[in-house]
């Protein structure tokens, strides 16, 4: 079984193949449909984010907190 990923979008409920699988696909296969929501960010976009996150130091709300440095440093 081989596997091709590719993003489509039905029309008429017809999911068209790109034309670089057209010539390859040409038995039976099995379609597994995955919606791609517009909230879930493009690859790109994600990885980009993935990117950005592992530069960003990391941050705490310690509004409210109340603890001596003695205390934290005993933790």
């Amino acid at each position: 079984m081989q596997a091709y990923e590719f993003y489509a979008k039905p029309k008429n409920g017809v999911i068209p193949i790109p034309e670089q699988y057209k010539n390859q696909i040409t038995d039976n296969i099995l379609v597994i449909v995955l919606e791609k929501k517009p909230a879930i960010f493009s690859r790109e976009e994600a990885n980009a984010r993935k990117k950005t996150d592992l530069l960003s130091p990391p941050s705490l709300n310690t509004k409210g907190w109340k603890f001596s440095r003695e205390e934290a440093n005993a933790r």
